[in-house]
């Protein structure tokens, strides 16, 4: 198992998080539950603030990726811990508001931003918005017409990095939905054309190379390319880089087949690639763009386990074993999209040792639903609680209702307190907004 200050097998055999031991946060909050770990996110947050501010003259600001983990609580530990976020939906944004995040420190991004999205950004004041289309451009222009302001704005761009990770979240190729390819030219056409709007204000780029990366060099070389395509687009157009945005996309340990990062060498990526930046800034004649950063899964992935309680068993002599949980593809849907691999332990015999391979199986009616496939556990008896690590990121923002089962709730431990966070879904939660029409309606006599 990977164990760190805050999660460790206690004196009773089990597994704890946060001071807390799982155990008992399953017989009080119930499974499947999300829980987080409050320590471990904010020492999280406050290794990348720390890194930019003493290496990079505080010249910049971290923004938590929350589509990796939104909710009002994270939030207000972001506000507490100084740092920006980036939003990519007027959910999340709603969110963050509501939860009183200061605007001014809130991106917005997306490829297809709808119009009341962008309008409901501009009325709130964020501090900038990525933008990812011409006709996203232009809406921009006219909304921050109407409204007699000049919208910060950032171009994402593609520098032809590909990073050794999963194809479906690789997102800087020419071929991707998101940004403008520099090899293509695209990306010096979008600058140019931004740059004669009278109500944006081009600030810079963004770039990301895509999710759960754990080579230094592929973040260097896209720093590289960005840096040589903003002096290019200096000598050209002579638009001054004033903000560059890295992105995200460092990688973290769900199995023992990652590198496990501790939080010091997050910074140790971070300062690469200041180093690279500020190499390239002095090689082009550049001042020292404002820099941003967008860890999501780094900051929030670890912190998190999901714990469930072991239901069926079924074993097929010479074929699988299959050891169904009360969860599912419903509260992690990421085997079924990508295949992604997890860690899991029994949560009450966390130091027993493994002896059989099992597969995970959901509740969910649907061949595919399986969390974990081929891992070992000790013998797992029905009533047992299963804890799968590292679901932090994408989970709970990933869950659905599928087959009307309801989400999971989450829940925050610090210390050994626990507390919700979100609250558990009701029956009446999943069926509040069915309408039946009046011809359907049950007549009565």
């Amino acid at each position: 198992m990977n164990e760190r200050e805050t999660l460790k097998i206690n004196q009773l055999g089990h597994l704890e998080i946060g001071g807390a031991d799982c155990v008992e946060l399953a017989q009080k909050f119930g499974t499947p539950l999300y829980v987080f770990d409050e320590a471990y996110i904010r020492k999280m947050m406050a290794t990348y603030r720390d890194t930019l501010k003493k290496h990079y003259e505080d010249n910049g600001l971290v923004l938590y990726a929350s589509k990796a983990f939104s909710c009002k609580a994270i939030y207000r530990i972001a506000d507490e811990e100084n740092i920006g976020v980036d939003v990519v939906s007027g959910g999340e944004l709603y969110t963050a508001l509501q939860a009183g995040f200061p605007a001014e420190r809130i991106y917005m991004h997306g490829n297809n931003k709808l119009d009341y999205e962008i309008g409901e950004a501009l009325d709130a004041g964020i501090g900038c918005i990525v933008a990812d289309a011409y006709s996203e451009i232009d809406k921009i222009d006219a909304e921050a017409k109407k409204r007699g302001i000049r919208q910060k704005i950032l171009l994402r761009i593609n520098p032809g990095v590909e990073a050794h990770t999963h194809a479906f979240v690789q997102t800087a190729t020419t071929d991707s939905k998101f940004g403008f390819s520099i090899s293509d030219g695209t990306a010096e056409k979008i600058t140019a054309y931004a740059m004669t709007k009278e109500n944006v204000c081009l600030e810079g780029y963004h770039c990301h190379i895509g999710s759960q990366i754990f080579e230094k060099q592929s973040f260097v070389l896209a720093v590289e390319k960005c840096m040589d395509f903003a002096a290019a687009m200096k000598e050209k157009l002579s638009f001054t880089l004033k903000t560059l945005n890295l992105g995200g996309g460092f990688g973290i340990w769900y199995t023992d087949e990652d590198r496990k990062i501790p939080p010091e060498g997050y910074a140790e990526y971070l300062e690469a690639l200041i180093s690279a930046v500020k190499s390239k800034a002095s090689e082009k004649g550049l001042e020292l763009p404002y820099l941003l950063l967008e860890p999501g899964r780094s900051i929030i992935g670890e912190a998190g386990v999901t714990l469930y309680t072991v239901g069926a068993i079924k074993d097929i002599p010479g074929v699988k074993k299959y050891i169904a949980v009360d969860g599912g593809m419903f509260d992690n849907p990421r085997y079924a999209l990508y295949q992604s691999k997890y860690t899991p332990i029994l949560a009450n015999r966390a130091d027993e040792e493994n002896t059989e391979i099992v597969s995970i199986a959901g509740k969910c009616c649907e061949s595919g639903d399986l969390i974990a496939v081929n891992v070992a556990l000790p013998k797992a008896e029905s009533g047992d609680i299963l804890a799968v690590l590292s679901t932090g990121a994408y989970n709970y923002s990933m869950a659905m209702n599928y087959n009307r089962n309801k989400i999971p709730p989450c829940v925050l431990v610090n210390e050994g307190q626990a507390e919700y966070i979100v609250r558990p879904q009701s029956y009446e939660d999943i069926a509040r907004n069915d309408v039946v029409p009046q011809r359907l309606q049950k007549k009565t006599k």
